[in-house]
C-alpha cells in the first residue's frame, strides 16, 4: 500500500467520482461510489509505478503531508 495523497471529488460532467495522485503526474481513476474510485486509483498507482520503473523513470518518495495545492 502506497502512502501518496489522494485527491477524491465528484465530476458533474462525467457523473463519477475521481481518484488523483497529485505526486504521480496523470495518474487518476474514476468510480461510480468513493469506494470504487479509491479501489481503482490504488491500482492505477501501480501500474504508474510499475511503468516508470520499467522505463528507467524516477518513481517519487511519498512526501507524507498535506500537498498545497492552488
Amino acid at each position: 500500500m502506497y502512502k501518496y495523497e489522494i485527491i477524491l471529488y465528484w465530476s458533474n460532467g462525467d457523473q463519477v467520482f475521481i481518484a488523483e495522485v497529485p505526486e504521480l503526474p496523470g495518474c487518476m481513476a474514476h468510480g461510480d461510489s468513493q469506494e470504487t474510485a479509491l479501489q481503482n486509483i490504488n491500482d492505477a498507482m501501480q501500474f504508474w509505478i510499475d511503468t516508470a520503473r520499467e522505463l528507467g523513470r524516477p518513481v517519487p518518495e511519498p512526501k507524507g503531508e498535506r500537498l498545497m495545492l492552488a
